[in-house]
């Protein structure tokens, strides 16, 4: 049934794409699990629906991974990745010598030849990046200092790619031709050439990359701007990104890596959005059918051969990468929460395995009774790794990390502020800063260990936690406190917050940022009366500026400001009242803003008719002295 063609295979990959990861997302499992799901049951093993084309698929699939490196490039300042230098070199170099040392001495206690042991550590060392870095841009992780560093562990490891591919030959117990191979194994520019000579041309092309993306790519970019056509610009970029793989691979070296350094170089181009835009959305296509295709290619006809063997050696490398990790951030001074992050993250194994026990397989490095079975453990081991991440958030951080985080700052409970401050973010560090300047001392709460760590060196106090936990906001003097300040982004989180406090700390006043109207309604069926919506100040203020720059008055702008801000609150919570009645919340609401057009216009005629209306103190004195600071 599989052979139906090329666009029956899309409809299927799209199908299963489509319905398994809304499902899945709905469910908490996050979308790179919703993927190796459904390639597990579209695959040949369950319902059939695609063969052994999978296995093509996925090559072109890998592509995908090249793209996620190449815009994680853009992301990263030149500056930002030499700051990484060390937790590259250092985690990534610890990380992989360990546990190959590890599985080469577990191979050889097991009778393996040592070549073969060495070969099975250097491939079971890797992590799988696109599993990885999709799971943690995902969660928000990528930014935090756990999910910083697995990223330098992965850089290191594509890195290390080349080299165990130059080491597996050497290993080789048998004999091999130099023509040897079953013709899968590319014929590159280097191949034949001296090890000098072919460092020579590696470094050459890095060099020749770095100075294009300074000074070709960019003029090259603004050329074809000029033209105005979006698809000649989709067109380049995708052309960048492919031409930069085919160069990589045709000196040996891997595509991803050399895609990611481009990244990196145009990082600080005027065109950095754009290309960011332009391939995004075939990045994500490419990376869910890679999934897809991972989820499909597990051998479960092998797995269930010796189901026992593959049970035994998966939880065997997840627990011995887990370990490893675990030490190694130990040993770097990660804090609890991060280093359970970096462990949890890494302890698969990686893509590159599927590479790298095909080629010491064809160099008579390692058996194919050895390999196969390996293959089907690395296989399950990636996908077992989103469900390993959702173990660590939702079971152990709120038990080990959270708990670690919340004593240590409990430490501080003699001191308490009159105000309390949950979330640091963008809102919470602008309205602590201006209580401070303005002699008022806060006690702040933040779940985020970066933003802790700052606010500690700044002199602050903090607790690390969830603020919708009653022994969090006990230990953060809210029986003491006068005003809660609930500034955090998350609607749902927002809400906890502020029903944990009503209900243990009825007398403490409480002011809440909401996103948006549905949010605000729910605040203020809690009973919260002081809302305040994110963006309302800052599109009000900028609709001001609007009317001033088209030749309105500054104080008659500010006066519709008032009013419109003033009859704005009113229908807030006016409309409150009908929010599960859609119709007539719909009516309700077309209601008023005739009403607020109508009322505006009225007393923008009344200001031209009345002349006292124009006067206003401040906003006149304000107008007067921009006049004297103009001319």
């Amino acid at each position: 049934m599989h052979e139906g063609g090329f666009f029956y295979q899309a409809f299927v990959y799209l199908s299963a794409a489509v319905v398994s990861v809304p499902v899945a997302k709905r469910l908490g499992l996050g979308s790179v699990l919703g993927y190796l799901i459904a390639g597990i049951i579209i695959g040949p093993f369950a319902l059939g629906l695609v063969g052994e084309e999978g296995q093509d698929v996925m090559h072109f699939a890998e592509f995908g991974v090249v793209m996620m490196l190449f815009l994680i490039g853009l992301e990263l300042q030149p500056a930002l990745l030499w700051k990484l230098r060390v937790p590259i070199l250092g985690l990534g170099g610890l990380q992989v010598g360990l546990t190959s040392a590890l599985i080469l001495g577990a191979g050889i206690a097991f009778g393996l030849a040592w070549q073969t042991a060495l070969a099975l550590g250097l491939t079971l060392a890797l992590s799988s990046t696109a599993i990885v870095l999709q799971t943690l841009n995902e969660k928000g992780l990528m930014k935090t200092a756990g999910g910083q560093n697995a990223f330098s562990v992965l850089l290191f490891q594509d890195i290390a790619v080349i080299p165990i591919l130059a080491v597996m030959p050497l290993l080789a117990s048998g004999h091999v031709a130099a023509g040897s191979g079953d013709g899968h194994h590319a014929v590159t520019w280097v191949e034949g050439l001296p090890i000098w000579a072919q460092t020579g041309v590696v470094l050459g092309v890095v060099v020749m990359i770095v100075l294009a993306g300074q000074y070709l790519i960019s003029p090259l970019f603004r050329i074809i701007a000029r033209t105005r056509l979006r698809e000649i610009f989709t067109a380049a970029a995708l052309l960048l990104v492919i031409g930069i793989a085919l160069l990589m691979t045709q000196v040996g070296l891997s595509p991803a890596l050399g895609t990611f350094l481009a990244g990196v170089v145009l990082a600080q181009s005027e065109y950095r959005h754009e290309l960011e835009t332009d391939i995004e959305p075939f990045k994500g296509l490419l990376l869910g059918l890679f999934f897809i295709a991972v989820g499909a290619s597990i051998d479960f006809n092998l797995i269930a051969a010796d189901p026992l063997l593959i049970t035994q050696l998966v939880i065997a490398l997840i627990l011995l990468k887990f370990v490893v990790l675990f030490v190694t951030g130990k040993f770097f001074r990660m804090s609890l929460d991060n280093n359970l992050l970096f462990a949890f993250a890494l302890a698969q194994g990686g893509e590159f395995a599927f590479v790298l026990f095909s080629f010491a397989v064809q160099n008579q490095v390692i058996p194919p009774a050895v390999a196969n079975p390996l293959i089907a453990v690395v296989a399950v081991s990636m996908a077992l790794t989103p469900l390993l991440m959702l173990i660590n958030e939702k079971l152990i951080q709120p038990r080990f990390g959270t708990t670690e985080k919340a004593a240590r700052a409990a430490d501080e409970i003699d001191e308490q502020s009159k105000v309390i401050i949950a979330g640091f973010g963008r809102v919470g560090s602008t309205v602590g800063r201006f209580l401070q300047a303005n002699g008022v001392q806060a006690t702040y709460l933040d779940i985020d260990p970066d933003n802790v760590d700052l606010l500690r060196k700044m002199g602050l106090k903090v607790f690390y936690g969830d603020a919708s936990r009653h022994d969090l906001l006990h230990a953060a003097g809210a029986g003491e406190a006068e005003l809660l300040i609930v500034a955090v982004d998350d609607p749902v989180k927002t809400l906890a917050i502020v029903e944990t406090a009503r209900k243990h700390y009825p007398n403490l006043k409480i002011m809440a940022r909401s996103v948006g109207w549905t949010d605000s309604y729910d605040l203020l069926d809690a009973g919260i009366g002081d809302v305040y919506r994110e963006t309302l100040d800052s599109a009000l203020r900028m609709a001001a500026d609007a009317l001033h720059r088209l030749g309105f008055r500054r104080h008659q702008a500010m006066r519709a400001v008032k009013t419109f801000r003033r009859h704005d609150e009113r229908y807030l919570r006016e409309l409150a009242a009908m929010r599960h009645d859609s119709k007539a919340l719909i009516r309700g609401a077309r209601q008023r803003i005739e009403d607020l057009e109508k009322l505006m216009q009225e007393e923008s005629e009344n200001v031209g008719k009345h002349k006292d209306l124009g006067w206003d103190a401040t906003t006149l004195i304000e107008e007067y002295g921009k006049m004297q600071s103009d001319s």
